[in-house]
């Protein structure tokens, strides 16, 4: 019986042995799964309502659209600076303006070598990180702390023939900017790796064609020359192209947008963006979906699409003559500061999900760095979204967010136009840094095209002091 005993507890520990040895090989097998692919698609100057998936009446794109359709489609996200420098650094610290330091379009191209970027942290816990496409924090196209793969062009770079900075080495091109980025990006793909990637692509459509000095003024004020690929220049030609209802505002109320500006007609219909450059944004929107498109299949074709976190969002949106506006996506009305935000993951996120919480530019950080299984000591003034890519709904989600500008001088009509904004579910309260007596409030509730200014109602005062108050501790 003694020897049984023995012989028992023998196989049983063995059987133990076995069994752990089983299990941590099991855990090993399950860390790639963990660790997802990250893949972010930058577009610039998109508005949120540019897509198909978004219920536009006639643009076409079917790639992006299956990013929404077989993940998450956000309807109510924002950048939290409407301008190009600023927002770029706000996406990749997770920082709000004020507190990056890229305050403008000015060339800081020193400063943003020393931001602490979500590439960097992926790169430090033992990620591949790539680059690829527009910086455009300062004119300087050398490569920035956090990525192994380097292509970046100086400055606003060109539409077509781009001379690219290719991991130190300057490599001039030939076809459609958006052409050379996208191969760029499937080069990176394709290459042979033991761990996890991160790429982050920007491109430079939608931006016109133009160039931005040190000082952040550009050569063409009109800023309206945009220059989609040949194949796709006769494209929409004879669509009729969507207006909402404030291409009609009378400004009144709008002190600052009535201000009289030397050499500028005053704000109207007339002034506002034509049908043709809005047919050439969305003829340059065309490649970045091919480019979707070839990217998906790549990774699908590698078995790694749905171990891949794949978001595709814009900096800011754009003017299409609401309020008589085209040029000046700065300030902060809805059209300039709604983005699109579609997340497709599917170990994570169910299709077809749906998310209405408030969503804004300084979430991205936190939440690829959440999606990472990547813990950093930084704090950020966003917040991970992977709770509401889950789909749950938390109780102590965000109900307000901070919008900011710092005057420049780039378009007239903007001069000393520098404002702290927040938006809440309901209101949006705009204080002017400059301008005395101009500020605004609006019910976005009841009135989504911010038409009436209600700051002069007497019953309007308790609201905004909620507001000042709201604004004063965002602002901290």
């Amino acid at each position: 019986m003694k020897r049984l005993i023995q012989s028992v507890s023998k196989w049983v520990l063995v059987w133990l042995c076995l069994f752990s040895a089983s299990e941590v090989s099991l855990l090993q097998a399950a860390e790639p799964a963990q660790r997802p692919n990250i893949v972010v698609v930058l577009v610039d100057d998109l508005r949120w309502d540019e897509l198909g998936c978004m219920g536009h009446p006639f643009v076409r794109t079917p790639h992006i659209d299956r990013i929404a359709n077989e993940g998450a489609r956000f309807r109510n996200a924002f950048c939290s600076t409407p301008l190009c420098s600023p927002v770029r650094a706000c996406l990749l610290t997770g920082l709000y303006t004020h507190n990056h330091g890229i305050l403008d379009n000015v060339n800081r191209s020193q400063h943003s070598h020393t931001l602490k970027t979500f590439p960097h942290a992926l790169q430090k816990a033992g990620y591949n990180t790539a680059y690829v496409g527009k910086w455009h924090m300062g004119n300087d196209d050398t490569a920035r702390p956090g990525f192994d793969y380097w292509v970046s062009m100086k400055g606003q770079g060109t539409s077509f023939n781009p001379v690219l900075n290719e991991n130190g080495k300057r490599v001039p091109h030939s076809g459609h900017t958006t052409d050379v980025l996208n191969q760029k990006v499937n080069e990176f793909v394709q290459q042979k790796r033991d761990k996890p990637f991160c790429i982050y692509i920007a491109h430079k459509a939608l931006h016109p064609e133009l160039t931005q000095r040190d000082d952040g003024s550009i050569t063409d004020p009109s800023a309206a020359k945009f220059m989609p690929a040949k194949r796709h220049e006769n494209l929409y030609a004879n669509d009729a192209i969507p207006r909402r209802l404030n291409v009609i505002d009378n400004l009144k109320g709008k002190r600052a947008l009535l201000r009289a500006v030397p050499g500028l007609p005053p704000l109207s219909r007339e002034t506002g963006t034509s049908d043709e450059v809005i047919r050439d944004r969305l003829r340059m929107l065309a490649g970045i979906d091919e480019g979707v498109g070839q990217l998906c299949a790549l990774l699908e074709k590698q078995g790694q699409l749905d171990n891949t976190v794949f978001v595709f969002t814009s900096d800011h949106g754009y003017w299409y003559g609401e309020h008589g506006l085209s040029v000046e996506r700065r300030l902060p009305y809805e059209e300039g500061i709604r983005v699109p935000l579609l997340v497709r993951y599917p170990p994570l996120i169910k299709a077809g999900t749906l998310v209405d919480q408030f969503a804004v530019s300084v979430d991205l950080a936190p939440t690829i760095l959440d999606l990472a299984h990547v813990k950093v000591e930084q704090k950020y003034d966003g917040r991970t979204l992977v709770p509401l890519l889950k789909g749950e709904q938390p109780d102590d989600w965000r109900d307000s967010f901070l919008i900011e500008y710092n005057s420049d001088t780039v378009f007239p009509r903007l001069v000393k136009m520098g404002y702290k904004a927040v938006r809440t579910p309901r209101w949006k309260y705009i204080q002017f840094n400059e301008l005395e007596g101009m500020n605004e409030l609006y019910d976005v509730q009841h009135d989504p095209y911010e038409m009436k200014n209600l700051i002069d109602q007497p019953e309007s005062q308790t609201t905004i002091k909620t507001l000042q108050a709201e604004l004063t501790r965002l602002i901290k």
